[in-house]
This record gives C-alpha cells, sequence and structure tokens, in this order.
C-alpha cells in the first residue's frame, strides 16, 4: 500500500520549530532557552569559509605554544598566500549564552531551530557528544556542521511544501535553541508516531532511569523528511489505516549487535568533518591531530 502525507504547508513546518511548541510543552521537555533575534551578522558567520571562532567567546584566554618569531613568521606566510579570515564577535550574544549555561549548571547542548550539529559531535569531547561549556563550544559545533545548513536556507526549509512557489512571505527567523546537557542514553529514546490523532506530526521521546515517565525531545512533520527509523512509511500507513488497536506497536533494537542498530547511520558517515580537519591529520596520529586542532582554534581566537 502506498503512504499518504497530510499537506505540507509553509505553516506547518513552522509550527515545528522549538519556539512554536516550547511554552506549550515546557513542563514536560528538557529545560530547554532560545535565543532571538540573533545578531545581524551571525547567519554570515555561519555561512562563511573556514572555522573561525568568534572574539572573547572562550571562557578563558587562548594560550599560543607559538614562539613570538614563530607568530609572526606565520602571520607572514598567511598574508602572503591568502587573505585574513573575517573576524567576528558577538559580546551580546555570548553574555546571554553564559547566564542560560550558569542556569542550567554550566553545560548546554546546542541547536538551530530544528537542527542540531550531530555531524560535528566528535570536535570536542567524543565521550560527552555536543556538550557546550562556553560560547566558544557553542559557535565551534555550530560552524563545524553541515547539517544545520538546512536551517539557515528557506528554500530548504521550505522544501516540499505546497505552497512553497507563493509568493507571499512567511516570517522566518533564526534561532539558536540552548537545553540543559544531560548524558542521554539513546537505547532510552523513542521515536512515536501520531496520526489522526492516534499514536502510531512525530515526536521523540525520552525515558526516565525508572522508565516510569518521559522527557518530550522534538517534535517533526509526518512527512517523507522524517526518518521513519523502524518502520517504513507504507508500513505506518497501513497501521494508522486499521481499526484503531487496544495498544500501538513497538518495534526495539535489541542489542547495539542487531543489524538494524547501523541501518540509519548515515552514508559516507566516516567523511562527516570539515575540510580543514582533513587537511590538519595528515601525516598525524590523534594526539597530534588534537593538540595542533586545539591551537589553531585557539589561535583563531587571538587574530586581530
Amino acid at each position: 500500500m502506498t503512504a499518504s502525507f497530510p499537506p505540507l504547508t509553509k505553516a506547518t513546518v513552522l509550527a515545528f520549530q522549538t519556539s512554536s511548541w516550547l511554552d506549550v510543552f515546557s513542563s514536560v521537555t528538557i529545560k530547554t532557552s532560545i535565543i532571538r533575534p540573533l545578531p545581524a551578522d551571525f547567519r554570515q558567520y555561519l555561512e562563511s569559509d573556514g572555522i573561525t571562532i568568534p572574539e572573547g567567546s572562550e571562557n578563558l584566554a587562548a594560550q599560543s605554544s607559538l614562539s613570538d618569531d614563530e607568530s609572526e613568521q606565520g602571520s607572514e606566510e598567511a598574508s602572503d598566500n591568502s587573505e585574513p579570515p573575517a573576524k567576528y564577535s558577538f559580546p551580546e550574544l555570548d553574555a546571554q549564552i553564559r547566564l542560560i549555561m550558569a542556569a542550567y549548571g554550566g553545560a548546554v547542548f546546542p541547536k538551530l531551530n530544528w537542527t542540531a550539529p550531530k555531524d560535528a559531535a566528535w570536535m570536542l569531547n567524543p565521550s560527552s557528544p555536543l556538550k557546550c561549556t562556553s560560547p566558544s563550544d557553542v559557535y565551534l559545533y555550530l560552524k563545524s556542521s553541515d547539517f544545520i545548513g538546512h536551517d539557515l536556507d528557506p528554500e530548504m526549509v521550505f522544501d516540499g511544501c505546497v505552497d512553497a512557489g507563493d509568493p507571499e512571505e512567511v516570517p522566518y527567523e533564526l534561532e539558536l535553541v540552548l537545553k540543559k546537557w544531560y548524558p542521554i542514553d539513546r537505547s532510552r529514546e523513542m521515536r512515536c508516531f501520531v496520526r489522526d490523532d492516534n499514536l502510531i506530526d512525530v515526536f521523540d521521546i525520552l525515558l526516565t532511569r525508572s522508565l516510569e515517565s518521559a522527557h518530550l525531545i522534538d517534535f517533526n512533520p509526518y512527512a517523507p523528511r522524517t526518518d521513519a527509523l523502524l518502520f517504513t512509511y507504507e508500513e505506518l500507513h497501513v497501521l494508522g489505516s486499521s481499526p484503531l488497536a487496544s495498544l500501538p506497536e513497538l518495534r526495539v533494537i535489541p542489542s547495539s549487535s542487531h543489524p538494524m542498530a547501523s541501518r540509519n547511520a548515515p552514508a559516507h558517515q566516516h567523511n562527516m568533518v570539515p575540510r580543514e580537519a582533513l587537511e590538519l591529520s595528515h601525516g598525524r596520529d590523534i594526539q597530534e591531530f588534537h593538540a595542533e586542532w586545539m591551537e589553531q582554534v585557539q589561535a583563531a581566537t587571538k587574530q586581530d
């Protein structure tokens, strides 16, 4: 049976951005703060080439391991070979991020309207993915992500909408979403499908350790753009068309060795790193790469 989907409109898509549903569901979701409007040049910063950290965004002053002579030589080489990168500074945004971090115990998880920089989770501490303890951490994750490009491009945001060609402008404002950081156990994360008010718009929940309650994580539209995970949309259509059962169908991955455990891993996921990181890693082991990478990030914050 062919899957059918409700018409997707621009208004529907906007209804699933965090700011549209947070007030209603704040009591059942992880503590979340939204920053908007963002600085006028913040989008430009995220879209610019290279990976640079805005000045003043680190919690501690960056320290360079280079001598003065080496620093001057590096500056001369940079000036000879290429134009210096554009410099950005967001002091007011830095202050807002720090206030939210302090209120949330010192660490947050960042995302934009819909998308989190999950493809950049390896950048800082892989054992605590996307844990940010300074504004510079937030900027580094967002700047290193390809995934967030979706939220930066209105054409991608409204792709597939039946009114995509409508000349009438729909208000769309970029927002920075900061959630209190928790070490999430993916084995307790569930995706629930709802169609015509029946549990079969898609949302993610995280079961508590006691498994007696859950935190709402996110909403997504009932549309092909949303991954159906262990189901196909054809199967969901059959379930939604059948007489309402007493309980919804539950599918689980019983262990990490199960064939389905990696079914939804992105193709070529090993290539989901910035070009600069690939070039920097050439000929270095992981310890040397990490030391060189952090030196490059710190040096970016000291550029005048």
